[in-house]
């Protein structure tokens, strides 16, 4: 049986990262029922390293989408660990992001387009979603944006 989410990751020239593992004392999911809650995924590269900076100051809207998409491929990652296959996301619920940006910094919910466009691209309507887009001091590590997710999983 065919991932049809991941045969789109792969039209889209992408791949799944490993499923990043915590760095403090939480879990990276908790499967409640019909419920998938995804603890909070920064802005991890696919090549590791970690997309550091502040909106307004050291980077650009576009870096700052990057960065949400690149937090959207790790919470699909953690859905994937969870899960075993993407088919069995049934929605995305609601995606709340976090956009380390100075305080005159204003287009949080233009930066966290970049994780909300991932979700639909590789899940199409199922990855349609409510969302929050926040401004804060800082994030761990000094990443430039994280984002939570909750998704509805799918009856097999």
């Amino acid at each position: 049986m065919t991932d049809a989410a991941l045969v789109r990751l792969a039209a889209l020239n992408l791949s799944l990262p490993p499923a990043p593992v915590p760095k403090a004392n939480y879990v990276p999911y908790i499967i409640d029922g019909e419920h998938l809650y995804v603890s909070g995924q920064g802005s991890r590269m696919a090549d590791g390293s970690l997309l550091t900076g502040r909106l307004g100051a050291d980077l650009t809207v576009e870096q700052g989408q990057e960065a949400a998409a690149a937090c959207a491929l790790n919470i699909l990652a953690q859905a994937h660990a969870a899960l075993g296959r993407l088919d069995r996301i049934g929605q995305i619920i609601r995606l709340t992001g976090y956009v380390n940006s100075t305080p005159d910094f204003s287009d949080h919910p233009l930066v966290i387009n970049g994780a909300s466009d991932m979700m639909v691209n590789v899940l199409g309507d199922a990855g349609r979603h409510t969302r929050d887009a926040v401004g804060v001091a800082g994030l761990p590590g000094g990443c430039a944006v994280e984002v939570d997710a909750i998704l509805r999983i799918r009856d097999e």
